[in-house]
């Protein structure tokens, strides 16, 4: 047993080795002795053909595209380091079929033009005058330009761009579009931006790999024979574990590689396996968020700077989707499927990388374990990050943090603690920023209002606010989530206090369940953006119109145990007059699931604004006939409909241009059976379907065609599934070639199938 752990250490450090050298290329992709050395032109593939796991319809779909499709010159490959941009490339390269002239090249962040010059001359023109590799770069784009328009087809691989210089620079050294020499380029590039500039070109994204092609590399590269009958026996063995060793390599084949030949050199034994798979943490990390608290947190910090006419939010994504064209954060899938970035992440290499510099330059410092709080890194530091929140009931952990008064945030992001625990708060008095959501208070805690420079505050308790939360005049984001045990009653269950109306910067009010209390003479949030949780009863023309800027509603209705009483939705009478509205969320916390029709309508959908973007509905009961009267909304792209928002056997769309502005549609748990479309009119732009627990619904409407980007089914009846399958089998003969449509990805969970499908 002391020798399996042995070899589990070293299996470890190993791996951890392998990730320091992988963060340091991150970093500092080039070493300073290294700058000068020439660009790459080797292609070695070594006949290894596993490496192209789910990577053969982006592999095809390429083909294509370089062979046969005349208007297109450039295409591009990007995405996140090792993610297989270059190996792709290279085996298009290498393709029989591919023109006879073809020259690969790698570039690198630090090249010199020269170089790459003689890289491409040496291979498209092998008898070139060995004397012109010390000519100077004019002279040797000449020769390029002479070389590659004695061909009629050639193809140049530029491997591993930086920046659109570079690409610049070489254009003058390939033949025009005009002259008889026809050529093709093909790029990879960690950056979308890079990818997306590239003149008549096509940008493809390399993704990670899933959770079932991770598996099926990692077998492939452990198992290189599983025709035989006791390497079958291993595999069946290891599989489940094995999955597991995948799933924690986040999708990189690089790294999956890498690890399979660590593997390969142990015993493949059940234990050693099991041990490996156990240590995670140790050999990855990984920090992911929604983007919403992202947003609020940068704006607490004043990280944003306000743009008049323009929201935080609005700024803030500028800002991520630059960080995301360059492949330093990811999406993460998220149950919500609203095609939007709702979750993003840092893989494992990058949240390393951040971590480190973050401690180093006093931007952030995260507390795990007793040590962190106690090691000298935490002076002086800015923002705290509590992943452990038992911490605090450490007193000498406590008096650290205690002493930390420079700290501006503190963010309570472990798990869920049951109990209250000190928090010394009385000490930080330069917070800007508190957000202990995870951590569970009897009382609010009155240290808080002393926190003059807060901007953000989330906390869960089940009290009432104080009158004096007033003096927190900078709170811009206010969140209150109450603990599970509370029980509600039907009468007035606010828990705010009037003086909420006093919080005039405030842009985000999030308040479970309560009721906003009545608002007094010349009482007016202008600033507020987002009101989110609140109860139907506080949906009132006298609330709401003090609200004129409202652009995000979230409504919470509790509909009495025994008789239905309509007035908690007379509150729709009033939000058709908010005109600034573009999401909205309404939601039955205790739906009637049980009855066995549908409900008659309480409130017309039709009153809806006609500015709504994002709408979704959730234990309503309505009839799908009431469909029709939000298909006509103008700007709506984002439709979720949840747990019997809608519900009956057949819903039929047979208006008149229905859905036009639909983007993305979500169907969950309903007992729909039949989904029939009459024409090609509606959902004209449906592009992301996804249809989750529904158990009879038979198909999906055939006539969406080329349209879709994504299906998405999880829970579904079978005979859905096995439809959906055929429809994906048949999409890329039938769109992608034909059509030149956007590859469709299908995406099904289900405990009826084999495994997840990705395509």
């Amino acid at each position: 047993m002391q020798e399996v752990q042995q070899d589990i250490d070293s299996f470890i450090e190993k791996v951890k080795e392998m990730k320091k050298a992988y963060v340091e290329e991150l970093h500092n992709p080039l070493p300073p002795e290294e700058d000068d050395r020439p660009a790459s032109s080797e292609i070695d593939l070594g006949g290894n053909k596993s490496y192209m796991v789910g990577f053969y319809d982006l592999y095809q779909t390429v083909i294509y595209d370089v062979l046969y499709d005349d208007e297109i010159r450039t295409i591009s490959l990007y995405g996140s380091a090792g993610v297989g941009k270059t190996t792709l490339a290279k085996e298009i390269c290498e393709d029989p079929s591919i023109f006879e002239c073809r020259a690969f090249v790698t570039i690198g962040p630090k090249y010199q033009l020269k170089e790459i010059l003689k890289c491409i001359l040496a291979q498209v023109d092998p008898d070139c005058d060995k004397l012109l590799v010390e000519e100077d770069g004019e002279v040797l784009s000449k020769y390029v330009y002479r070389s590659l328009n004695c061909w009629v087809l050639y193809l140049i691989v530029l491997d591993d761009v930086w920046d659109l210089q570079v690409w610049h620079e070489l254009k003058r050294s390939f033949p025009d579009e005009e002259e008889e020499s026809e050529g093709r380029f093909l790029v990879t590039t960690r950056s979308r931006e890079v990818a997306e500039s590239c003149f008549a070109g096509r940008a493809f994204e390399v993704p990670f790999l899933d959770k079932a092609e991770s598996w099926n590399l990692l077998r492939q590269k452990m198992f290189p024979s599983p025709q035989l009958e006791e390497v079958g026996r291993k595999i069946a063995e290891l599989e489940e574990v094995g999955r597991k060793i995948a799933e924690n390599c986040e999708g990189l084949p690089l790294l999956i590689i890498t690890i399979a030949k660590l593997l390969s050199k142990a015993d493949k034994t059940l234990e050693y396996w099991t041990k490996v798979a156990e240590k995670k943490d140790s050999i990855l990390s990984e920090a992911n968020e929604q983007i919403s608290e992202l947003i609020k947190w940068w704006s607490a910090e004043g990280f944003l700077e306000r743009v008049q006419g323009r929201t935080s939010e609005s700024i803030a994504l500028e800002f991520l989707r630059e960080l995301l064209s360059k492949n330093v954060v990811m999406v993460i899938p998220n149950e919500s499927s609203d095609g939007g970035i709702k979750n993003y992440g840092l893989h494992s290499s990058f949240w390393y990388l951040s971590n480190r510099e973050a401690g180093k330059n006093k931007f952030s410092y995260n507390l795990n374990t007793r040590a962190d709080g106690l090691a000298e890194g935490i002076k002086g530091q800015r923002r705290l990050c509590i992943h452990n929140n038992i911490l605090f009931g450490i007193k000498d952990v406590y008096n650290s943090i205690a002493s930390t008064s420079t700290v501006c945030s503190l963010l309570c992001i472990g798990p869920h603690h049951p109990y209250p625990v000190p928090i010394c708060l009385e000490y930080l008095r330069l917070l800007r920023v508190l957000d202990a959501l995870t951590i569970r208070f009897y009382e609010f805690p009155v240290e808080v209002l002393n926190l003059v420079h807060l901007k953000y505050l989330a906390i869960t308790f089940n009290g009432h606010l104080p009158t004096f939360i007033s003096k927190l005049w900078n709170l811009e984001c206010l969140i209150i989530r109450r603990n599970l045990s509370t029980v509600k009653s039907h009468g007035n269950s606010s828990y705010l206090p009037m003086e909420i109306w006093d919080l005039r910067k405030l842009e985000h009010l999030q308040i479970t369940g309560s009721n906003l209390p009545k608002p007094r003479e010349g009482s007016f949030l202008s600033n507020l953006l987002a009101l989110l949780d609140v109860s139907a009863q506080s949906c009132t023309e006298d609330v709401l119109g003090r609200i004129p800027n409202l652009q995000k509603l979230g409504i919470r209705i509790e509909l009495p145990l025994e008789n239905v009483d309509l007035e908690p939705f007379f509150c729709f009478d009033h939000i058709s007059h908010l005109h600034e509205l573009n999401t909205l969320k309404c939601v039955v916390v205790n739906p009637k699931i049980t009855l066995s029709e549908a409900v008659d309508p309480i409130f017309p959908l039709s009153i809806f604004p006609s500015s709504l973007v994002k709408l979704t509905l959730s234990g309503l009961g309505y009839p799908w006939e009431e469909m029709s009267k939000i298909s006509s909304l103008p700007n709506l792209r984002v439709l979720k409909l949840k747990c019997y928002a809608f519900r009956g056997p057949k819903w039929e769309v047979i208006g008149r241009f229905e859905f036009e502005a639909l983007r993305i549609l979500l169907i969950e748990d309903t007992d729909l059976v039949q989904w029939t479309v009459a024409d090609d009119y509606h959902f004209r732009h449906l592009s992301c379907l996804s249809i989750k627990h529904c158990y009879k619904l038979e198909e999906i409407p055939a006539n969406f065609g080329y349209r879709f980007r994504k299906i998405e089914l999880v829970e579904c009846n079978p005979l859905l599934v096995n439809r959906v399958k055929k429809f994906r089998e048949n999409w890329f003969e039938l769109y992608e070639i034909y059509y030149r449509c956007f590859p469709l990805d299908l995406h099904v969970d289900s405990s009826c199938d084999d495994g997840n499908i990705k395509s």
